[in-house]
């Protein structure tokens, strides 16, 4: 799981911002929400332009180099602070796997996202550290010629050096290195508002309608539309290509009758059948088509997978101790971003409604 994440001279952030998600409170209600003390839902709330979109961008920066997945095509464009285009953007990851293993991957990369610098500790211990004409690494668990440690120190094709050493050794499948490999792959930033994007998890583009007909996922689909939005629909296809609408004796299109919101639950539908293979997923602002009570349920049910699933909002409806807890609802702002229960003096209870203080303005980030 990742347990804490932090970004310098990223975009708008000029400065170092960090999320932890290994200090959950001690609220005794949704406790599901945390597992294994790390924190596994949330929704990250700020004003318009505090960087919600871009904070999420920085925690897929690593898809970029360490992945094979879809990439966004325009996400170096405006890549470093704007005040500062002659320093490097900093990326701090630290990640917890089922044996205790801690690992830490720090890194900092230009403005064309080529690699500067890169440094792996697992439990405390440096495994490697490059530096620009320099590299260092723990000799015994990876054995290398003088020759191809001076190269990699050098490095003038930027390789990351997790990946060469992913594709240099024979690792054991719970190998650190492999686990790591495993859950980048496994991560999936997506979006639904103007243009539909995706970072992670698959390799290519599909055509929702023929995806949901091939596999098989028809009638379910009907009952998923049904169950999280009320709508009863009588889905058929023909030509195993379209998705149909019966209404009495006549069929029309699908995507003719559905609304933008009923358009937006396709893709999160979508995305849903492969969230079973996800480890990290962010969605932004995914109600931005929604009604504010089908976001809440949409949300339930995502936050019932097995990954740490996290979203950007500005629906407050969402903030209530029904669905979530006060450590699991963050506010990003002024460059930071903190839990409610650290962005007040008042002690919160199960019994307080979040949203009356949110809008009352007793919430802040200084």
């Amino acid at each position: 799981m990742l347990t804490k994440f932090a970004v310098t001279n990223f975009r708008g952030f000029a400065n170092r911002i960090e999320w932890d998600l290994s200090s959950p409170a001690n609220y005794e209600f949704n406790k599901s929400a945390i597992s294994d003390g790390i924190i596994k839902n949330g929704i990250i709330y700020g004003p318009n332009g505090s960087g919600k979109t871009n904070f999420s961008l920085a925690i897929f920066d690593i898809e970029n180099h360490l992945s094979q997945k879809w990439k966004k095509q325009d996400y170096y464009a405006n890549f470093i602070y704007a005040g500062n285009h002659r320093i490097e953007a900093k990326f701090e990851y630290t990640f917890k796997f089922d044996d205790n293993i801690l690992l830490e991957y720090v890194y900092s990369k230009n403005n064309n996202g080529q690699l500067l610098s890169e440094k792996l500790i697992v439990n405390g211990h440096i495994i490697f550290e490059r530096k620009p004409g320099s590299f260092c690494i723990d000799k015994q668990q990876f054995p290398m010629e003088d020759i191809i440690r001076h190269n990699l120190g050098n490095n003038a094709n930027n390789v990351s050096i997790i990946n060469f050493l992913l594709t240099s050794y024979p690792l054991n499948k719970e190998h650190y290195l492999i686990k790591l490999n495993r859950f980048v792959n496994s991560m999936l930033w997506f979006r639904n508002l103007d243009i539909r994007e995706f970072i992670g998890l698959e390799t290519g583009i599909y055509i929702l309608d023929e995806d949901i007909i091939s596999q098989g996922m028809l009638d379910d689909f009907s009952d998923f539309l049904k169950s999280v939005s009320g709508q009863d629909f009588k889905l058929v296809t023909k030509d195993s290509k379209q998705i149909l609408c019966r209404i009495d004796e006549s069929t029309i299109p699908f995507n003719l009758i559905a609304s933008t919101g009923t358009k937006a639950l396709q893709l999160l539908y979508f995305w849903i059948l492969r969230m079973k293979n996800a480890s990290f997923v962010f969605i932004d602002e995914f109600d931005a088509f929604y009604h504010f009570s089908l976001a809440l349920e949409v949300c339930r049910r995502l936050f019932k997978l097995d990954c740490q699933v996290f979203t950007s909002s500005h629906n407050t409806y969402l903030m209530t101790n029904d669905l979530l807890r006060p450590d699991c609802y963050f506010i990003l702002n002024n460059n930071k971003i903190l839990p409610l229960c650290k962005c007040t003096d008042k002690e919160l209870r199960e019994a307080h409604n979040l949203e009356k203080i949110y809008k009352a303005g007793a919430f802040y980030v200084e």
